[in-house]
């Protein structure tokens, strides 16, 4: 069993970590492009919110190929290693997240006083 995990886990965990990779270029790709539409053409459309999303959920990728990691570890240094990683990939989710929350109810705000 523990040659099989040995074996597919790690090919599992880079699958998700390209996952997140694809995730997080097409997303900012995508921001850029609507960036520069906006420029030219004056077009109001939530780059902020659709990037940070396309961030929050590459960074969730990335996070779940950490957690499988924990499987091959052999030694507290690694430990350690994928600790500090996980918990400032954790972090900075919850700030993107957070940063979303606070742009959403922005918007909201400032649409509910101007009547347009």
């Amino acid at each position: 069993m523990e040659e099989v995990i040995s074996k597919f886990v790690p090919i599992i965990v880079h699958i998700l970590e390209i996952m997140g990779i694809i995730v997080l270029t097409i997303g900012a790709f995508k921001a850029f492009f609507h960036y520069i539409k906006g420029l030219f053409f004056m077009d109001s459309y939530a780059i902020k919110y659709q990037f940070a999303n396309s961030m929050a959920m590459a960074l969730e990728f990335k996070l779940s190929a950490e957690i499988l990691k924990t499987v091959l570890i052999r030694s507290l240094n690694e430990i350690l290693i994928l600790g500090s990683i996980f918990l400032l990939r954790a972090l900075m989710t919850l700030v993107i997240q957070r940063e979303m929350k606070e742009d959403m109810e922005l918007r909201k705000n400032s649409n509910g006083k101007n009547p347009i």
